[in-house]
């Protein structure tokens, strides 16, 4: 399956560790971070690589969520409803494990975190 990764920036020195547990998982990533990195050093207008994201998302199988979620990661979360792809919710322990979590083990992140 291809998997659209989604993380806040406050996780963006994991995305190499994401998108190889995708991998092993036997899928493939699409990681935006890895692919824009982060919002390509707004050498591009913001709006303009969220819509490439949604884009990427609309084409992907599953939306895998990555730690707390931030309001960009909703916003992915929401669009993955509308359109009826699956959700999935995953905590990153460390840099060498992340676990799948139920919904109700959720965390979003706090304005003053991010």
């Amino acid at each position: 399956m291809i998997i659209f990764t989604s993380f806040s920036k406050k996780n963006f020195y994991y995305r190499v560790q994401i998108s190889k547990f995708i991998f092993d998982s036997g899928n493939i990533p699409v990681n935006p971070f890895m692919n824009f990195d982060y919002f390509l050093s707004d050498t591009v207008d913001r709006d303009y690589i969220r819509q490439a994201n949604n884009e990427l998302i609309r084409r992907c199988e599953e939306l895998w969520v990555f730690g707390e979620i931030s309001n960009g990661v909703a916003a992915e979360i929401e669009l993955c409803h509308e359109l009826g792809i699956y959700v999935k919710y995953f905590k990153i322990v460390d840099s060498r494990e992340i676990k799948e979590i139920k919904l109700s083990e959720i965390v979003y992140e706090r304005e003053e975190d991010v």
